[in-house]
């Protein structure tokens, strides 16, 4: 147990604070990281460290930290109407303006924005409506979905299941039934020896082709994708993916869920992942960039396709039963309102396909260091895939090893990156410059070093 002061800040965490994707019993000997305000891309912790915080938060704060205009954004509309619901047809103009904000700037024809409070919340609504619309449909049949392996969409009980990551399934008996799994679109990964991108694709359309004929073309509702896979390691698409998969949806009438969680505003160099890959989906989940997570804040943006049956089972049933007390929350709709505009008035995408060329040509760098596999990336999000194959030292590291290592020293450096097993997330703020990418990049490459010299010695 670590020693330190008992009305610390730190040891009241230790003594009072269940935290997400921690080893509890790990966290009570170690020193938490207290994190006490951020302006721009930094953020400083409560010994007044400064660090480049380099995953954004959580893939989330477009804009930066500390951005006055959002905080007055808040402060305006706290003001005028703390809260109301959207229940029984109540709305305030927060709400209108976003819902017609988010179906007007879609990259495909919708026709309804739905509002949650985070994307696993939109995710599990998604499934829920589309089970409700099969019913409307007269197809009770009709409620399987298939997600991918190492795909990510949350952390519910349903969002939980579409999730293809092994430790968000152990020891939550999930996945739930219905839910299915098709191979994840990782070439370098997951590639036949001689593969080439384009017939990797193919062989990944085959698959899910093969699943759904298996199960039965009639008992398959929705497929769940994200344009690029974001906690299950930065997967970036091979040549031809979409176009393969989307061939096959349509093949079989079954609907594309584009979980745009992290993808969306910006982050791909385009203002959606789904116009980065031209992919045509039926719904779009949307969270994180969506408000900067300033505010907790998430929307399901969905087509008549998927509106219209469920429209007409809620007049006979009398109702969808179904809805958040913070969803449409007036505060957090202002601030996602004048967050979009930022983006838009200070052309963040654009910063982000300009500066993600330039921090994704520095990382090109690490492509032959020893402990890199693979470099990949598009617009501002890439992931270093560390191997231990080329180090002696490293062959008893278990899994995650050198991700938390290579981590560990970029804390000492001041810079936050998030290890997912053995790749290495970069996810900065949309406002990144190039100034800010040298400093990523040269600390990355230092830890690099520091990690491989370690090794060596052992």
């Amino acid at each position: 147990m670590m020693l330190v002061n008992p009305n610390s800040a730190e040891a009241r965490d230790i003594a009072y604070h269940f935290h997400a994707y921690t080893d509890a019993r790990k966290h009570a000997e170690s020193t938490p990281l207290i994190l006490d305000r951020g302006e721009g891309v930094h953020v400083y912790d409560s010994n007044g460290k400064r660090y480049l915080e380099g995953m954004a938060g959580l893939w989330s704060v477009a804009v930066g930290f500390g951005e006055r205009r959002l905080i007055d954004a808040a402060t305006r509309q706290m003001e005028r109407l703390s809260f109301y619901h959207n229940f029984t047809g109540r709305t305030h103009m927060p709400a209108i303006d976003l819902a017609e904000k988010l179906v007007t700037m879609a990259p495909v024809p919708m026709s309804k924005a739905y509002f949650t409070n985070s994307g696993s919340e939109a995710n599990d609504s998604a499934i829920k409506m589309i089970w409700y619309r099969s019913n409307a449909l007269g197809q009770p049949q009709r409620k399987k979905i298939i997600a991918r392996e190492r795909a990510y969409h949350g952390i519910t009980v349903a969002s939980g299941s579409l999730t293809g990551l092994p430790a968000n399934h152990r020891s939550f008996d999930l996945p739930i039934a219905n839910i299915l799994h098709t191979g994840s679109p990782h070439h370098w990964r997951d590639a036949h020896p001689g593969e080439s991108e384009e017939e990797f694709s193919v062989r990944r359309a085959r698959e899910l082709e093969e699943l759904i004929l298996a199960e039965g073309p009639d008992t398959i509702a929705a497929f769940f994708a994200e344009p690029v896979m974001g906690a299950g390691g930065v997967v970036v698409p091979p040549r031809g993916y979409w176009e393969a998969i989307q061939a096959v949806l349509r093949k079989y009438d079954i609907l594309l869920v584009a979980d745009e969680v992290v993808c969306g505003f910006g982050r791909t160099g385009r203002m959606f992942g789904s116009q980065t890959y031209d992919m045509r989906p039926d719904i779009m989940v949307l969270s994180k960039a969506l408000s900067s997570s300033y505010l907790p804040i998430s929307a399901l943006v969905v087509n008549d396709k998927v509106f219209e049956p469920i429209a007409d089972e809620t007049h006979r049933i009398g109702t969808f039963g179904h809805g958040f007390t913070g969803g449409a929350h007036p505060v957090a709709a202002a601030v996602a309102l004048e967050n979009i505009r930022i983006i838009e008035e200070r052309d963040l995408v654009g910063n982000a396909a300009r500066v993600g060329q330039y921090l994704r040509d520095g990382l090109q760098r690490f492509a032959d260091h020893p402990l890199v596999g693979e470099v990949r990336g598009v617009g501002m999000i890439a992931a270093l895939e560390l191997v231990k194959d080329n180090v002696p030292g490293a062959a008893n590291l278990a899994v995650g090893g050198l991700g938390a290592r290579t981590a560990a020293h970029l804390i000492e450096a001041g810079v936050i990156l998030r290890p997912m097993h053995d790749a290495l997330a970069i996810c900065p703020p949309l406002i990144l410059q190039e100034d800010h990418a040298d400093e990523l990049v040269s600390a990355i490459g230092a830890a690099l070093d520091k990690v491989l010299a370690e090794l060596f010695e052992t």
